[in-house]
This record gives structure tokens, sequence and C-alpha cells, in this order.
């Protein structure tokens, strides 16, 4: 598994275009989520402690040292198949990518993982769906973690 993290101000995404349903944090995480072959709940229970553990926000003095729990943050959560894109040639090839229904039942059991750690507040774009996602990166701060293998 692979996440893309970002430290976002706030952050937001709209499902397959319906503005009425748009779904948005404030302070905190967006954490796009890869799955490729073989990523298993072992990987997600890993990587879910990571996310939330992940000392990059600023204390009193200005400085990287606390976690999304210390700050009491929010997430968004949003599934991205294109982190295992493979990029040999100009046009990406996605064979590293999990198919479809294992990734989705790995990026579901990734969500209810984060959702038994004691966030503010979750929120979650749709797992294969077309998604506007809007952020308002803080630093900017990326940082793209890889489950063990």
């Amino acid at each position: 598994m692979r996440l893309l993290i970002q430290r976002v101000k706030r952050a937001s995404v709209i499902v397959d275009g319906n503005v009425n349903d748009k779904r948005e944090i404030s302070q905190g995480l967006c954490v796009f989520i890869g799955v490729t072959h073989g990523d298993n709940e072992k990987k997600a229970d890993w990587l879910a402690e990571k996310m939330t553990g992940l000392r990059i926000f600023n204390d009193a003095d200005g400085k990287i040292n606390l976690s999304l729990k210390d700050i009491d943050g929010e997430a968004l959560l949003v599934s991205q198949f294109s982190l295992y894109a493979s990029m040999k040639g100009r046009r990406p090839g996605f064979s590293d990518a999990a198919k479809p229904d294992e990734a989705e039942r790995i990026y579901n059991y990734f969500v209810e993982k984060v959702k038994t750690l004691g966030l503010k507040k979750i929120s979650c774009g749709e797992f294969g769906a077309d998604m506007e996602v809007e952020i308002i990166n803080d630093g900017p701060l990326t940082f793209i973690v890889d489950s063990p293998e």
C-alpha cells in the first residue's frame, strides 16, 4: 500500500459532480490511498497507525513535532489507483495497481481502521468514482509512505 499524505489547512471532495454532497475537512491531512497486489489488512493497519501518528504539525515553538492526534486534526481519505502507475513511457500503465474489487476491499478496511483511531473527523471520497478534490496545502508538506514489505 502507498499513501500520499498532504498536510492541509482544509480539503474537500465532490463525488461525481454532486455539489450537494461536498465532503470536507478543516486542518489535518488529505490522504490519497493506493493499493497494489498482495496488500492486506496487516499493511493497512500499519499505515493507519503510521498516518495518524506522523509528527508533521507545528508545536508552540514552530517545530514540526505534533501528530494529527495531538492537534485534534481531521482527515480526508481518497482512493487513488494512479499512485501505482508505471511511467516507463509517455502513457502511464496501471498493472501494478490491485484489481478494483480487491483494492476497494482494502481501501474500505483502511478507512474503517482509521475510524477506530480516535480522530475528530474523517471524510472520504468514494472508491471508483470521478472526484474533484480541492486542497489548501499547509507548508506545503507532502509525504509518500509505503507499507513495509
